[in-house]
């Protein structure tokens, strides 16, 4: 039987896992990725990339990448409620950020757009992101179980094509394999909530809609019953390939339909009704059943297993939060493994991932399932203007800024600075906050240097942390000198202002929430780790406790104080 030793195994090759692996490679840390089937994504599965996940992939180098095969905001922009195609336009609204009233909220709050982008395309895109930074990814080996030899895991893969056994031997687990998760399972790890509150089927097809849809581009079409839909059940009409390839969700009950027998045929009479015309270049393209659930783990780690993606949160795909939760998932816990795996942060960095990572997936289930509720209200309320009410509450769920850029770790690898933290003077879901409150991503302000546009996300590189300071920044190079010097961890300084760096449109100034002898530190993943308002009496001491909390080394600095180390 082949033998692997390996300090990662990552089990599941979706956005989640890939994700993990790509940053792992990136971070020069060894890990397997093992997933079950041959290849990536076979229907399109979730769609909506936010700003935040176009971030992380800018961040992993591969911004262009993603834009180059995703479908461009611009085209995001109008949601329909119809009749159909064809018939009746009831309402329409500009959705993710590109009306003229919320255009540039989204502009001023990131260096990234949103997109479009399925995850038949996501994730091909990603793989080979992964390969070439250099990730190991066996497709085609399926994870069987795992048992614990001391602190190693000992994990039992099958090659599928041979049916070859091969042990995996990892220092860390991480279960990435979806909503049937075994890894989720054998690490004794729960989901809790409720489960097939309904069922839908994505009917995947190609077909030249141009007509219908060139006038009034979006991604997504709803359907307002009328006499001769009302039977059908159609839902909603995505639009992955404007304006060619689409997906139509149905209404189903899993009991009457059996939609494995589902052809051509059959689904004709949806899509026509659908388009509300005959469409005689009708391709079926894939049947996918799936049910509405409203599922979050209570806890994402267990004796050093750690799930995310769909295997801790399971929801409607209302808000478009899924992939890009999974992906955030990933990005969190790879820099702490990396940091864990290189010796320079103590295994307790790790319990942080569930710590920070499940509220804001609890959060975001949450979301999806209340804007669910409410796109079933969707309807006239009998006023001059019928449709206004509905509109005004889908915002929440189709220009809900807050909730895709804005969640903060408040536990976890932070260490709060005492301060006032200004609370979003708007309504939260809707609007993002900018800030540099300790757990919050790190707000973006458009910044040159050597005439070259940046951001303030661009300031933080590989596994170092960020110092960002103003002009008054000679205290806090001595420190983050003398830091990473005792600590092994590279802490970078950025003066903005000074050093090169300019602010000419005054944004940090606006945003930075410090006075110019302050700082703000960054973690890798571009979350602030802490800051301090103003000077403090001794920076390096206190730069060295901060970092020390944040890497989870007290007790080792503790220990070696009292001389036992």
């Amino acid at each position: 039987m082949t033998s692997i030793e390996t300090p990662v195994l990552i089990v599941g090759g979706g956005p989640a896992g890939l994700t993990t692996a790509t940053a792992l490679a990136q971070y020069g840390v060894g890990h397997v990725l093992v997933n079950k089937y041959d290849g990536t994504a076979h229907t399109p599965r979730a769609h909506i990339v936010n700003q935040r996940t176009v971030e992380i992939m800018r961040h992993l180098g591969c911004e262009d990448d993603l834009l180059t095969v995703a479908t461009p905001q611009v085209m995001m922009r109008n949601n329909l409620w119809v009749t159909s195609l064809a018939g009746r336009e009831v309402a329409r609204l500009e959705a993710w950020g590109t009306g003229a009233d919320r255009a540039t909220d989204y502009a001023s709050s990131s260096p990234s757009p949103m997109a479009n982008c399925p995850q038949t395309t996501f994730e091909p895109m990603l793989f080979e992101v992964a390969k070439r930074s250099g990730a190991d990814l066996r497709f085609g080996h399926e994870f069987l179980d795992y048992e614990r030899d001391g602190d190693e895991f000992v994990s039992t893969v099958r090659r599928r094509s041979t049916g070859e056994e091969i042990v995996i031997r990892s220092h860390h687990l991480v279960g990435a394999d979806g909503a049937r998760s075994k890894v989720l399972e054998l690490a004794g790890l729960t989901v809790e909530g409720r489960a097939a509150m309904s069922h839908a089927v994505n009917v995947w097809f190609r077909a030249d809609l141009s007509q219908y849809l060139a006038h009034r581009p979006g991604v997504l079409t709803w359907f307002v019953p009328s006499e001769d839909t009302a039977k059908l059940q159609l839902l909603t009409l995505i639009c992955h390939k404007p304006f060619t390839e689409f997906v139509l969700v149905l209404r189903y009950d899993p009991a009457v339909d059996d939609i494995s027998t589902w052809g051509i045929d059959r689904i004709r009479p949806y899509v026509e009704a659908a388009v509300g015309a005959a469409v005689p270049d009708l391709e079926l393209l894939g049947i996918a059943g799936w049910q509405v659930n409203g599922l979050v783990a209570p806890q994402y780690s267990r004796n050093g297993v750690h799930c995310m993606g769909d295997a801790v949160h399971r929801h409607p795909p209302t808000n478009g939060l899924g992939l890009n939760m999974s992906v955030a998932d990933g990005y969190n816990l790879a820099w702490k493994l990396a940091l864990v795996e290189k010796g320079l942060a103590g295994t307790a960095l790790l319990d942080t991932y569930s710590s920070e990572r499940q509220p804001a997936g609890a959060a975001g289930v949450a979301r999806a399932l209340q804007s669910a509720k409410e796109a079933g209200r969707f309807g006239p309320d009998g006023s001059n203007d019928p449709y206004a009410e509905s509109l005004r509450i889908a915002n929440h769920q189709f220009n809900a800024h807050g909730i895709e850029l804005g969640h903060c770790y408040d536990v976890g690898a932070v260490v709060h600075d005492g301060s006032f933290y200004s609370e979003n003077p708007r309504d939260p879901v809707l609007y993002h906050h900018p800030t540099t409150r300790p757990g919050a991503r790190v707000a973006h302000a458009r910044l040159v240097r050597g005439g070259s546009p940046l951001s303030t996300l661009d300031l933080v590189d590989g596994l170092s942390f960020s110092l960002l300071t103003g002009r008054n920044d000679a205290p806090w190079r001595d420190a983050a000198e003398a830091a990473s010097r005792e600590l092994g961890v590279s802490i970078v300084v950025h003066s903005i202002g000074g050093d090169g760096i300019h602010d000419p449109h005054g944004d940090w100034q606006r945003v930075r929430e410090i006075r110019d002898e302050g700082c703000v530190l960054v973690r890798p993943d571009r979350h602030v780790g802490w800051r301090s308002v103003s000077a403090q009496h001794d920076p390096t001491d206190e730069l060295l406790h901060v970092m020390r909390v944040i890497l989870s080394r007290e007790k080792e600095w503790r220990a070696a104080s009292d001389g036992r180390l």
